[in-house]
């Protein structure tokens, strides 16, 4: 199966089989800017950022644009790629169809992957089949169509997704996991202006010590080094993959001073930034 995908008014969604001979063209330039999904059967292995990931059964992977995506060994199985645009589908305006924001896309623990029991590999093996033959069949519906199959991948990934990295009595807590939620879209939105606790504090109408709280009890980091983190998640981006200086990279990211900045990058990543430019 080549590339198959929809074009009208600006919303783009393409489907392609994955293989060895797709690998160059899944790393290059052209799908940087969508949405990524990714099912890789076992013995693929691929790098989302600064973690790479082997696969040891079927898995999801969920790529957000402003992350960085190699895939480097395929393994002996097809899988399937995914990319669309966010005029195709907009996860943060359609959030009570799907509630995937901040769990399978702009997670704080940045955890983007899935693995899948039995039942959700037929489940989506069909899915899949589905997509194929209605590119093929070319209906005027086709677009809603597809855009109803991603809506079922996405449900279907985030119950997954929340069984594999969540325990059951906080599934079961709706107001904490929706509050995780909350947390984390806040802190893709403004980790380069708000830098600490007490800002999140004030978004969200509670104490500081409160958020502390119900961090512990979703045994999360604390939530001052999940900001810390994501802060350092972006200068380790844009040290790799752009020539902005350290100095350029510290007010990007709202430090005034660049030297307090480079301190903290040394004490969360036990080098300087650019030794870390370096060695990578």
């Amino acid at each position: 199966m080549s590339a198959t995908v929809f074009n009208n008014n600006l919303k783009t969604l393409g489907l392609l089989q994955v293989s060895k001979e797709q690998t160059e063209i899944i790393n290059g330039p052209a799908y940087k800017e969508y949405i990524k999904i990714l099912y890789l059967p076992a013995g693929y292995k691929l790098r989302v950022d600064f973690a790479c990931y082997h696969t040891q059964q079927p898995t999801l992977f969920f790529i957000s644009p402003n992350q960085y995506l190699e895939l480097e060994i395929a393994g002996q199985e097809s899988g399937y790629f995914i990319f669309y645009n966010r005029d195709f589908y907009c996860i943060q305006i359609h959030d009570q169809e799907v509630a995937c924001d901040g769990l399978l896309f702009n997670n704080i623990r940045n955890m983007p992957k899935v693995e899948l029991l039995e039942n959700e590999i037929a489940f989506l093996g069909g899915l899949f089949k589905e997509m194929i033959g209605e590119f093929q069949l070319n209906d005027s519906s086709l677009e809603e169509m597809m855009r109803t199959y991603l809506k079922q991948l996405l449900i279907r990934a985030t119950r997954s997704w929340k069984r594999q990295h969540l325990t059951h009595d906080v599934t079961d807590q709706q107001s904490d996991l929706e509050f995780f939620r909350k947390f984390t879209r806040l802190v893709e939105q403004h980790y380069k202006s708000k830098h600490t606790v007490a800002d999140y504090a004030d978004f969200l109408c509670m104490a500081p010590k409160t958020i502390t709280h119900k961090f512990n009890r979703l045994r999360l980091p604390q939530p001052n080094e999940v900001i810390k983190n994501r802060i350092i998640l972006e200068a380790k981006r844009l040290l790799v993959h752009t020539s902005l200086t350290a100095k350029e990279i510290a007010y990007e990211l709202g430090y005034s001073d660049p030297a307090y900045f480079s301190r903290l990058f040394q004490t969360k990543t036990g080098e300087s930034p650019s030794s870390f430019r370096v060695n990578f």
